[in-house]
């Protein structure tokens, strides 16, 4: 009993010196994007060239406050960006003991892939979903109204887009990792195509900010391809979870 109130003691202190680190790292990122947050701002709006056709040509802010707290925002998640490969080994690292040999091999092979995964979906957004959105979005109704496009809305609704899109890039990722370690395998996921279609479909209409097929299906479109991608990806892995013997005899060998 006392020796497992020592080890559930030393994994939450584990716990706590990892979440620490991941805190200050964070912090050191937030500010130092916080200096930079006008060009980072300026980033955010090159999709939207549709801005040289409204009053001003950038984009306003109604209220005293509303520009600080979007800089603020925006140097915070660009801080949680930064320091996302560092996180994500802080995650890997204090999870890793509980794995078996196996599965923490994949899991060490797959941090850099899932980051690199989430920076092209955010690219994906950034590069083809986000600019016919805006378009749409600004020439809509011009004839009867003319656009002053709040800053804060606009750079909501441009990090919401491209925090989605890096998720679902990582959906190969995730279901490759589960056919490894033995919760799902190919047969499984092109049984639930039809499904997958579904909420691919869905997740376009809740993701874009527009309510035209067209840009519905430029995410609707990557999420069903990223699914086959799966499928084939979880066919050519194997799918399929070494026995426990094997485990134990490759942690054996590791000790």
């Amino acid at each position: 009993m006392n020796d497992k109130r020592i080890s559930i003691t030393l994994h939450l202190l584990e716990l706590r010196r990892r979440l620490m680190w991941s805190a200050i790292v964070i912090l050191v990122f937030t500010a130092t994007a916080f200096v930079f947050h006008q060009q980072i701002l300026r980033l955010l709006m090159e999709p939207a060239q549709g801005f040289a056709q409204i009053p001003n040509q950038k984009p306003i802010y109604t209220n005293l406050t509303e520009f600080i707290g979007v800089a603020m925002k925006v140097s915070l998640l660009a801080g949680l960006l930064a320091s996302l490969p560092f996180i994500l080994y802080q995650i890997v690292m204090f999870v890793a003991p509980g794995l078996t040999p196996g599965e923490r091999r994949y899991l060490y092979a797959l941090l850099p892939v899932s980051f690199v995964a989430f920076l092209t979906g955010a690219a994906f957004g950034y590069r083809i979903l986000f600019p016919p959105a805006v378009k749409f979005l600004l020439t809509f109704g011009d004839e009867i109204a003319t656009p002053y496009i709040r800053i804060g809305d606009y750079t909501n609704m441009m990090l919401a887009l491209l925090f989605w899109m890096g998720l679902i890039f990582e959906i190969p990722v995730v279901l490759f990792f589960l056919s490894k370690i033995g919760v799902v395998n190919s047969a499984f996921l092109a049984r639930q195509r039809r499904y997958a279609i579904v909420i691919a479909f869905v997740l376009g209409a809740i993701i874009t900010p527009t309510f035209d097929p067209l840009n519905q299906s430029l995410v609707a479109l990557p999420i069903i391809v990223l699914y086959e991608a799966s499928i084939w990806l979880t066919k050519l892995g194997g799918g399929r979870r070494k026995s426990s013997a094997q485990d134990l005899e490759l942690d054996a060998e590791e000790r």
